[in-house]
């Protein structure tokens, strides 16, 4: 009784610790199986969790929707041919924001911390790309975005994007609108957005450096819904031109409550105009409008019209250019993933950073230091209700 008393303890330590060692070998056994092992349907099943957070819903929800399409065309595309590391799926996880802010950066931690995302994909809107950096660097996780405005990517080096910046494509409106002899150009702005604001200083800039005139101002803010004020002080001074610098919901309605007043100038804008929903809220007052983007459907490279082709046959509509954006980001980032070798998030973003002539549908994508594309844009037209292709545009 005496050995017992002094010594039971010691084994049952032992034991423990002899089921614990099995325990857990079992389990990494189990995990380390599912990655290779296929479901009962046959499929491989999902490892490679990827994020996008997109406005799904809300007052940009064309957006989102045209992202979240090609997005999970490039998945289907990916997986279907095999996935990535030698027959590895990929898991795309979305989230939707509601086109609100605040819920980027809610949605960024979650995707992040608890769905262990390799990578983040989002968003179009820059101050709901702003909202994501932040915290994508410093967990350093790779993030693609396909916003517009500078200030993203310099957030820090595992920030990246698809699109050009506001700067460029203001310079390119600016040059575009010189090149049809207008010379005396009103500015509508939304103040409230770092998109508008970027849009009108980098276009109002080039516009009179190249000798243009700048003869009226004025501003809204989000959620304003009367624009007849501002819209009557821009007839009075009687401009050659408006340019427009919002998103497509304003848009539409700020030229629809022009033309209604007899404002009757031609209006420009940038790619926030690049969606079917312009032309559902403007109808015929959009008539005639020019836009800068980052794509065309138009394009006849084999890998443009590879990719509108599957685009067509799976949505029934052609892909707008936030999808063509979107669509470019999934495919570099699964570039990225092959020359990496890892799911690592360091060895992927050291790839990104040296990604080189990728062959997007966008362009071909090569990463400045600010981890931004060089690329071309292209002037659209609304023309008998549809976006028609113009020119492209080079700086």
């Amino acid at each position: 009784m005496k050995y017992y008393s002094m010594h039971p303890p010691i084994i049952r330590i032992k034991t423990f610790t002899v089921l614990s060692g099995l325990l857990m070998t079992v389990l990494l056994a189990i995990a380390l199986s599912a990655c290779k092992q296929e479901s009962n349907n046959g499929k491989k099943i999902a490892d490679i969790p990827i994020g996008l957070y997109a406005s799904l819903t809300g007052a940009e929800a064309s957006y989102g929707v045209d992202s979240l399409h090609a997005i999970q065309l490039a998945v289907d595309e990916i997986n279907s041919h095999g996935g990535l590391l030698g027959g590895h799926q990929i898991q795309l996880i979305v989230r939707d924001n509601q086109s609100k802010a605040g819920e980027s950066s809610l949605i960024a931690r979650e995707l992040i911390h608890r769905n262990h995302v390799i990578a983040l994909l989002g968003e179009v809107a820059g101050g709901r790309s702003l909202e994501a950096a932040p915290i994508a660097q410093k967990a350093e996780v790779p993030m693609i975005s396909s916003s517009t405005v500078a200030r993203v990517t310099q957030i820090g080096n595992y920030i990246f994007r698809t699109a050009f910046i506001d700067e460029f494509q203001g310079k390119v409106m600016a040059k575009f609108m010189r090149s049809l002899g207008i010379r005396r150009v009103a500015i509508l702005s939304d103040t409230s957005t770092d998109y508008s604001i970027g849009l009108a200083k980098s276009f109002a800039h080039e516009f009179v450096t190249g000798g243009g005139q700048i003869i009226a101002q004025q501003s809204f803010s989000e959620g304003d819904k009367d624009f007849n004020a501002q819209l009557t002080a821009l007839k009075a001074a009687n401009p050659e031109a408006i340019f427009l610098p919002t998103y497509y919901t304003y848009a539409g309605a700020i030229i629809s409550q022009a033309r209604q007043i007899g404002l009757n100038a031609p209006f420009t804008g940038a790619d926030g105009f690049d969606s079917r929903g312009l032309l559902k809220i403007g109808g015929k007052a959009v008539e005639g409008v020019y836009f800068v983007s980052h794509f065309t459907s138009d394009n006849q490279n084999p890998t443009v019209q590879n990719f509108v082709k599957a685009y067509s046959q799976k949505y029934g509509d052609l892909p707008s250019s936030l999808a063509a954006l979107a669509y470019d980001s999934m495919k570099l980032l699964a570039d990225a993933i092959e020359r990496a070798k890892s799911v690592e998030t360091t060895k992927i973003q050291a790839a990104l950073e040296n990604t080189k002539n990728f062959p997007g549908v966008t362009g071909t994508i090569t990463f400045d230091e600010n981890r931004n594309p060089q690329k071309s844009a292209v002037i659209i037209r609304v023309q008998n209700g549809k976006f028609t292709y113009l020119e492209t545009v080079s700086l």
